[in-house]
């Protein structure tokens, strides 16, 4: 609730995705933790229901699908059918983009993040 008692609007994942195309693709964190956050304390899956905009770029459909999946492991809930859709990337994506956390990411990246060739390290999810 806000200061006037007034339900705030929660992330979908639809609108973190337009809001990461609206705003850039180095926005994904705010938006895709945000819609993280808000799954997490509303525990509502419809939240995770639609799938990303078509206008996200292939790399970020990928890392959506997979913090998706992620996510609904932890929670006990079936992935959305439309996380399927999202195949492995070409070429891997280090995430974290630091050269010297490569290694790292490739034995702590959890199978969902690996098998579409993402590579996160084993605390991503985690948040304060």
């Amino acid at each position: 609730m806000d200061t006037d008692g007034l339900r705030q609007p929660r992330l979908t994942v639809l609108a973190a995705s337009e809001g990461v195309v609206e705003n850039g693709e180095g926005s994904w964190p705010l938006w895709l933790f945000g819609l993280v956050d808000d799954v997490r304390a509303t525990r509502d899956a419809e939240l995770l229901s639609v799938p990303p905009t078509d206008g996200l770029p292939e790399r970020l459909r990928a890392l959506f699908a997979s913090a998706v999946e992620r996510l609904c492991l932890e929670l006990g809930w079936d992935s959305p059918a439309w996380c399927g859709d999202a195949g492995p990337l070409k070429d891997p994506w280090f995430v974290s983009g630091i050269e010297n956390l490569k290694a790292t990411a490739l034995v702590e990246s959890p199978a969902c993040f690996r098998r579409r060739n993402l590579f996160v390290l084993g605390n991503f999810m985690d948040r304060a």
